[in-house]
């Protein structure tokens, strides 16, 4: 008898805090449990540099603020098959997208991180991912198949979802969950 494969399950940090992982983190003991049904095949909190092919399940936490975000995010859909929008930012821009107020805020943002208004000749540092105008939620670019807001979203919702998942149903968001 060939036991089940584990489910290949990636996660993803853009422009958030990481207080998304952190109550991934905080399933605390059920992470043990999942880790028997799953295989993490790529997270901030894993060393691997490149996102495989293959992964079922991928949780994308923050806003899309700069192009090599982008670029992630739209290789990540293609090799995801449920892409999961993790928390406030992800979902809605939240936080990240504060700078959205500011007209041309990809500069405005950039100028007053980096320059100083005593030099006026200095520059940007090129080693800064350029900017998208503005910061975006991640569905405005690509198809999202389930949402989980919450900044964070708790870890028992957290949980729900992906057991849910993972027993081959759909979880039901109705009254478990809210934003901020």
């Amino acid at each position: 008898m060939t036991a089940n494969p584990k489910v290949r399950v990636a996660t993803v940090w853009l422009s958030g805090c990481s207080g998304c992982h952190m109550s991934f983190l905080d399933q605390d003991e059920r992470l043990i449990d999942l880790a028997k049904k799953i295989t993490l095949v790529y997270s901030p909190i894993a060393d691997v540099k490149e996102f495989p092919d293959n992964v079922d399940v991928t949780l994308i936490e923050g806003a899309v603020a700069n192009e090599e975000q982008l670029a992630m995010l739209k290789k990540v859909r293609t090799r995801t098959k449920l892409l999961i929008s993790l928390g406030d930012c992800a979902v809605t821009g939240n936080v990240t997208a504060l700078r959205n107020s500011w007209h041309h805020s990809d500069q405005a943002v950039l100028e007053r991180a980096f320059k100083d208004p005593s030099d006026l000749n200095a520059a940007i540092p090129t080693a800064v991912p350029k900017l998208l105008i503005k910061a975006i939620p991640i569905h405005e670019e690509v198809k999202v198949d389930f949402f989980i807001p919450g900044c964070p979203p708790h870890a028992d919702l957290i949980n729900y979802v992906l057991t849910e998942l993972l027993a081959g149903r759909t979880p039901v968001m109705e009254g478990r969950s809210k934003y901020g």
